[in-house]
């Protein structure tokens, strides 16, 4: 898939590395559009004790997990904000809880600075357990905001939707959250993951 749509979106650039030490395998990549946005910096960790060790994992995760982050710096305006991606782990319960600290507290120097702050991911959990409670003491889910979190957004490639969200975009309390959407629709008859994408407008 990263091949895939770095190949059909050219007008974009992407950061990010294998979650496995080596050159393939899943990534938590941040695609921004190059002609509007600026890479100030970026970052990777992995969701262990030993976050700075490629390929580490700890807990009851079953594979390695990761986060990714951008700060990326608008063009015109010259504003800040900071972008991270991860995915946790779908069967380690305690690996989801820790994960979800250790990113929070990654993102905690950037919140203290008022930079705005956005999150997203696969959480593989849904709105009233642990991991999602973490997050929700420091920023706002954003669908859910505008009424649209509720929505089970994995469906196993049958357009059934699951008993609710495992898929967030969470912001912090700086942005603004005007829309957001539950992309519940095929596309040439094919649905394109074994989850609804989803997408929120936001200003900052």
């Amino acid at each position: 898939m990263l091949t895939d749509l770095d190949e059909r979106l050219p007008e974009y650039d992407w950061v990010g590395m294998p979650r496995c030490d080596g050159d393939e395998g899943e990534h938590c990549a941040v695609f921004f559009r190059k002609s509007i946005l600026e890479l100030v910096s970026t970052r990777q960790i992995w969701l262990s004790e030993t976050p700075s060790v490629p390929g580490s994992k700890s807990w009851d995760a079953s594979l390695p997990r990761i986060c990714t982050w951008a700060v990326l710096r608008h063009r015109d305006t010259g504003e800040e904000f900071a972008f991270f991606n991860t995915h946790l782990d779908h069967a380690g319960k305690v690996a989801r809880k820790e994960g979800a600290a250790l990113i929070l507290r990654e993102m905690q120097p950037y919140l203290e600075s008022d930079m705005p702050c956005l999150l997203t991911g696969d959480f593989n959990c849904l709105p009233h357990h642990e991991p999602i409670k973490i997050f929700q003491g420091r920023l706002v889910n954003a669908l859910e905001h505008v009424g649209k979190g509720m929505m089970g957004t994995f469906h196993g490639f049958t357009g059934k939707p699951g008993a609710g969200p495992i898929d967030d975009i969470f912001c912090s309390p700086n942005v603004k959250v005007i829309a957001g959407h539950v992309l519940d629709y095929q596309v040439d008859g094919r649905y394109p993951s074994d989850h609804f994408p989803i997408t929120a407008e936001i200003e900052t």
